[in-house]
């Protein structure tokens, strides 16, 4: 299900009557909830948020005042939204920002009216909701001088680049795409979709504006807010259903509203792939495992209260029709449980499913015996951990009680599997000081495998 995190309901483009019906046609089209934005039409649209929010339930708000109407901005109307933003289903400031392309308001009024807002939203305790046009780096010096980082927030309808993206998850805020990431010559904005990471996105409509293709043209409403979704999961190599799932979740927790956690996985797909978490047990604790503060993965919590027996697993593997592969991944080696591993991977293959593993490449020495000859007509590939050229910087990285020994155990681990399992791959993960020439070199040169670079701060 899908969230449009961004849209305007009651607009004047809007017919009243007509505003049913376009909540029940996003509803057919998987949105599972809005976020309405009483803001851009002066101060009426604030009026107007709570008798929207009431008449569905679905649909929740955020107020403000637009910088097109920042000169409108004073005592009055910021007791007003104090008084608004009091009801429970609104749930953010906003939008509110800077436009220096239109200039409706003075530079100057603008920039009163978003500190004003910052400072109640800080006050409420309620995240906002940025508008930025022509204004990149005036806007973040604003939100910094006034450490609007305390309750973040979103910049809607993300128009910056890649490297501003990165200056705005620093200061707590995530980015929200429109249908603009859909339009033929939307470079920019695609890269920053492509490069940025999904767990700090949303998506939305901005209806009745920007409409994404194949509507261009026609006015927006939230129903089109999965062709923002499909495009994402485009440029990101994803399934449409992974990018609902991590940008709702995201909306959930920014907005404050529906389930925020979700339930502990054993069995998860990402793309077209089943992933298994069969143990959260470690052979090394690498400093780059995001576990370490947060046990999600595209949207699953692989955090799991005992680990599952076999016929667990089978149960949650359920309807495998239309899976592409089965993974032995999670947050723990799966090899520490190789004999339930190869009884999984029979099963895997009585589905007609390819079997792959992905390895700290230490299984040897966790069982004290070569396990890959017992791996052989189980598992069809093979991913293992390499992270480092060196011994040395391997041991930093990733250590364990193996310390330097452990490192020709991966290299000595990789070499071998190439007579077991038909596809071996040795990864590294992009910290800074990883040489990740010398890292290729090592992979296909010396072991002769296939090399992978997974970007650091990316998983999944």
């Amino acid at each position: 299900m899908f969230i449009d995190s961004h849209a305007h309901l009651d607009f004047s483009s809007y017919p009243s009557e007509e505003i049913p019906h376009i909540v029940q046609r996003s509803l057919e089209a998987g949105v599972d909830s809005i976020v309405h934005i009483g803001s851009g039409e002066g101060t009426a649209s604030m009026e107007g948020a709570v008798a929207v929010v009431e008449r569905f339930p679905q649909v929740y708000a955020a107020i403000g005042v637009h910088p097109h109407d920042a000169k409108l901005v004073n005592d009055e109307v910021l007791q007003r939204a104090r008084e608004i933003a009091q009801h429970p289903k609104v749930l953010a400031i906003g939008e509110i920002g800077l436009d220096f392309y239109y200039n409706h308001s003075t530079r100057e009024q603008q920039c009163d009216a978003l500190r004003r807002f910052i400072a109640l939203a800080k006050e409420l305790k309620k995240p906002i909701v940025i508008h930025d046009r022509d204004s990149h780096e005036e806007l973040l010096q604003i939100i910094k001088e006034e450490n609007a980082k305390e309750v973040g927030g979103v910049f809607h309808c993300f128009s910056g680049d890649y490297e501003f993206g990165k200056k705005v998850l620093e200061e707590n805020f995530q980015v929200s795409f429109t249908g603009i990431v859909t339009f033929k010559k939307a470079d920019i904005t695609q890269d920053a979709a492509k490069r940025l990471p999904l767990e700090r996105m949303l998506i939305e409509t901005d209806s009745p504006f920007l409409t994404p293709m194949p509507y261009r043209g026609k006015r927006n409403e939230p129903a089109y807010v999965r062709h923002v979704a499909e495009k994402i999961a485009e440029l990101k190599n994803l399934s449409v259903e992974d990018v609902a799932r991590v940008t709702s979740l995201n909306a959930r927790r920014l907005f404050k509203f529906g389930e925020q956690r979700p339930q502990a996985s054993i069995a998860y797909r990402i793309r077209n792939s089943l992933y298994l978490n069969i143990t959260n047990k470690c052979t090394i604790a690498c400093v780059f495992c995001p576990k370490f503060s947060d046990w999600e993965v595209k949207g699953h919590y692989l955090r799991i209260p005992k680990e599952p027996s076999y016929e667990e697993l089978v149960a949650a593997m359920g309807d495998v029709s239309g899976v592409d592969e089965l993974v032995f991944c999670g947050f723990g080696e799966p090899t520490q449980r190789v004999e339930l591993l190869k009884q999984i991977a029979d099963y895997a293959h009585g589905k007609n499913l390819k079997v792959r593993l992905d390895t700290d490449g230490l299984g040897n020495l966790i069982h004290q015996r070569n396990i890959l000859p017992e791996l052989q007509g189980k598992i069809d590939a093979v991913n293992v951990s390499l992270n480092a050229p060196n011994p040395e910087l391997y041991a930093k990285l990733c250590p364990s009680k193996y310390k330097e020994a452990a490192y020709p155990e991966v290299k000595k681990f990789i070499l071998e599997a190439k007579q077991y399992i038909p596809w071996v791959q040795a990864s590294v993960v992009g910290m800074p000081e990883v040489d990740i020439e010398a890292c290729r070199k090592v992979a296909e040169e010396e072991l002769g495998v296939k090399f992978r670079h997974r970007e650091y701060d990316n998983v999944g």
